[in-house]
């Protein structure tokens, strides 16, 4: 079998260069008919083996059945190498006659009487001189089962007289070592052509018109003046060009081939092997164009009628981007339909262009579908239940284009009516929304509109528009509906301008050219005459950060936001710059309490540059100020949004922004002073706390809201430990740095680190710690302006403020009773008293 499929192989080569002859039958007489074929006179033949007979001369067309080998057939037409056969059988006691085209290639003629052919099938024939086509085994037999008794060289002569199917029996003479033999065995004719004798003369007699049919070359091939390769070659035609056929002899097509030449056009006309050419097919992209069916419509497989695959209503609509002139000139779109590439022919549909519209709203009158084409015969894509409402902006005849359900196709207009909505809607542009919890897609503004999807918590939305009734209108997962306005949290990125950007992306670990002097001029206008702890500090700035490394133009802008240029109660009352320890819940008392200005301004740049300036902290962001982005209600910070220090550092959005807005103030920014400059890289330790305390007045009472471990010295010592119950009244002396509280309780002195400053209200509320809040604070005899002056307070000095029997802030109008030391009372006025620890 190897050996077989092998010379096959070898054959279609050969083709290229000969066509293989067909011998003449004696007694034949043949008719040329205007499809190709031959009509021939009642021939019989026996199959030489299963033999499928077919609708038409080629594989390309449908079986009809299979007939078994040794059977005997009786062939009428020839087209090629093809037979048109009828063939008898009986099949359960009746008899039947199927007609159809089989190859000839597994046929052997059957003898009639008369003939001179031998028992074993095979037919007489005129000693007929053939040329081998290829090196050919010569065999004891007609078939390759047979023994090989030589191999013919090609291009050797060979005398053939007899036939059996498509076997010749030859006789080959030839020289060796200067003696002659003569060999005689069988050989396939597939690689035999005729040697012509004198007077042949090749005529077209043979001959058939067919319909114009365009070709495409296969290889590069010769063009000769007559369907053989015995005819001389006119033209090469390169592989890959296009011919246009009008006749055929056998296997052979006469075909005009159109090219040009140094700037001109030629065409030449001749003959061509078939096995070196493919039909045609011109493939045209176009514009999308809609096809309607104008009758009842046949799709095809193949841009051709061969090969039906559905057959469509009138009235069905298709979408095509694509056009195909066939072979033979026939014009088909290529269409999708039920999930199939398929082709419809141009005469059979009608061009019908869309409607374009504003998006209009449509519901539904009843159940419905949405289908793949505009066309009820097309496939069904998802139910559409009554009352859904759909959007279109397109039109296709009596269809709309839409989506629903997922899917994209086509519905029939006429099951729908326009849909008034009883809100309306406003276009808006570059918003951003966080969903606040678990949302829900629906496809009208209202919670009894279909749900298309479920939006999960903490998603980042953009809004199209909002509605008049406080939903918005969103795209999500490529489904497009309505979330309610109560889940959606807008999200506020700050704005900056261009002027400060390089200082809000700046290195921080970059030093800067500003002088001390630059910076005490600045800070002396902002402190406006005030009482200022950062007045002529411009030189402490440049020595803490030469030493650690970090920017002092930042540090300098950095004290002066935080403190209010040294004017802050922090900053006057515990020499604290920048917050240090602070709290929002209670900002004075959990700050830090620094011994001086300048150790707060070094402990700050070391603290800065051991964590947010620390590639490897965890509150490292960037080397640089950024800003962050925060919700509006909530004001949670979206962190795919926010960058730099002002990731974590401040609450403020726009803190990084404002610093920047400082040192640009102070020293305008100059690229030529960072450009050659490389950032300090050393990261120092973190920074102790500092030691410093507040130390309350004596009879500060609080209240424990929850319990509280007490401990008799400020360590954790679990075997002399005590706790007190939620409820429990003390008093409050002192809070250190550390976050440790010193009280009172059953007149003991105790230390508790229970207590955590940034949700105090957990732990303890305090009824009567008051702080000046004012420069000076007169204390008077009375509870008005009107008594007399006995006393004064400071800024930020802590006050104990008298109870009532019922113990309640003893007050009259605006003005709080305070015990002085000694237990003498006064009265201050309450606008310059913020009570602590409420």
């Amino acid at each position: 079998m190897k050996k077989f499929w092998k010379i096959v192989a070898v054959s279609t080569t050969i083709l290229f260069f000969s066509a293989t002859a067909m011998p003449a039958l004696p007694g034949n007489h043949w008719t040329v008919e205007a499809a190709g074929t031959v009509k021939l006179n009642k021939v019989p033949y026996q199959t030489t083996a299963n033999l499928n007979l077919r609708t038409g001369p080629g594989t390309k067309y449908k079986v009809i059945l299979t007939i078994p080998k040794g059977k005997q057939v009786t062939a009428t037409e020839k087209s090629g190498n093809w037979y048109k056969v009828s063939y008898s059988y009986t099949s359960k006691g009746k008899k039947y006659t199927k007609t159809g085209w089989v190859s000839g290639s597994y046929l052997k003629k059957v003898s009639s009487s008369g003939s001179s052919a031998s028992a074993s099938g095979t037919t007489k024939i005129t000693k007929t001189v053939y040329q081998t086509t290829a090196n050919l085994n010569m065999r004891t037999g007609p078939g390759t089962k047979y023994k090989v008794i030589l191999t013919i060289p090609k291009g050797k002569q060979v005398t053939a007289t007899e036939k059996s199917g498509s076997w010749y029996k030859v006789s080959y003479s030839y020289t060796s070592k200067g003696k002659k033999y003569t060999k005689t065995g069988w050989i396939s004719g597939s690689y035999l052509k005729k040697v012509p004798t004198s007077g042949s003369s090749g005529s077209a007699s043979g001959t058939t018109k067919i319909t114009k049919t365009v070709y495409q070359t296969t290889a590069n091939l010769n063009m000769r003046t007559g369907p053989g390769t015995k005819y001389k070659v006119i033209f090469t035609i390169p592989k890959g060009k296009t011919v246009s056929a009008t006749e055929k002899s056998g296997s052979w097509l006469k075909v005009s081939y159109t090219y040009t030449s140094k700037g001109k056009s030629y065409t030449k006309t001749g003959w061509v092997s078939s096995s070196y050419l493919k039909e045609y097919n011109q493939y045209i992209n176009t514009a999308g164009t809609y096809y309607f069916t104008t009758k009842t419509a046949n799709l095809y497989s193949g841009p051709n009628t061969k090969s039906k695959a559905a057959s469509v209503p009138k009235d069905n609509g298709f979408y095509s981007t694509k056009k195909v002139i066939n072979s033979i000139g026939q014009t088909f779109y290529q269409v999708s339909h039920n999930g199939k590439t398929l082709y419809v022919y141009s005469g059979d549909v009608k061009k019908v262009s869309p409607a374009v519209f504003s998006e209009t709203k449509y519901k539904a009158n009843t159940d419905t579908w949405l289908y793949q084409s505009p066309g009820i015969n097309t496939a069904k894509l998802v139910k559409i239940p009554k009352d859904a409402v759909i959007s279109s902006g397109l039109s296709v005849a009596s269809w709309y284009k839409t989506s629903y359900g997922g899917k994209t196709g086509f519905v029939q207009a006429g099951q729908f009516s326009k849909y008034s909505p009883g809100f309306t809607e406003t276009k808006i542009a570059n918003e951003s929304y966080l969903v606040t919890d678990n949302l829900n897609l629906r496809q009208l503004p209202d919670t009894k509109s279909a749900i298309l999807v479920t939006i999960s918590k903490n998603t980042i939305v953009q809004p199209t528009h909002k509605t008049s009734n406080g939903w918005f209108k969103i795209s999500y997962n490529g489904k497009i509906g309505y979330v309610s306005g109560d889940y959606l949290d807008k999200i506020i990125v700050p704005a900056y301008s261009g002027t400060i950007k390089p200082y809000l992306f700046l290195d921080l670990r970059k030093p800067s050219k500003v002088t001390a002097q630059q910076i005490d001029q600045y800070i002396a206008a902002k402190a406006k005459g005030n009482t200022s702890v950062l007045l002529n500090k411009g030189k402490v700035f440049i020595d803490a950060g030469k030493k650690y490394g970090v920017n002092a133009l930042f540090l300098a802008a950095l004290a002066i936001h935080e403190s209010g240029a040294g004017t802050s109660p922090l900053s006057l009352g515990k020499n604290n710059l920048f917050g240090f320890g602070a709290f929002d819940a209670a900002p004075y008392i959990a700050a830090y309490r620094f011994p001086s200005v300048d150790e707060a301004i070094y402990y700050i740049a070391q603290e800065l540059k051991a964590t947010y300036l620390n590639e490897k902290n965890w509150k490292f962001k960037g080397p640089y100020l950024g800003y962050k982005a925060v919700t509006e209600k909530k004001k949670i910070r979206i962190d795919s949004l926010s960058t730099g220090m002002n990731f974590y550092y401040a609450s403020d959005p726009q803190w990084g922004i404002k610093i920047a807005t400082h040192m640009q103030n102070i020293l305008a920014y100059k690229a030529s002073d960072y450009s050659d400059v490389d950032p300090n890289l050393n990261v120092p330790d973190r920074p102790a706390i500092p030691a410093g305390s507040d130390v309350f007045p004596p009879g500060i009472l609080a209240v424990a809201n929850s319990d509280l471990t007490l401990f008799p010295s400020k360590k954790i010592d679990a075997k002399n430990q005590l706790t007190i119950k939620k409820g429990t009244t003390f008093y409050l002396l002192e809070k250190t740095n550390d976050y440790w509280v010193k009280l009172k309780y059953n007149n003991k002195e105790y230390w508790t680190n229970s207590i955590k400053f940034e949700s105090y209200r957990n732990y303890i509320s305090v009824k009567n710690l008051g702080r000046v809040t004012a420069t000076a604070l007169n204390i008077r005899a009375g509870a008005s302006t009107n008594h007399p002056i006995i006393g004064s307070l400071k800024q930020n000095e802590y006050i104990q403020i008298a109870l009532d029997s019922s113990g309640k802030i003893a007050k009259s109008g605006n003005w709080y009773q305070i015990v002085l030391a000694g237990g003498k009372k006064g009265w201050v006025s309450g606008d310059y008293v913020k009570l602590e620890l409420q």
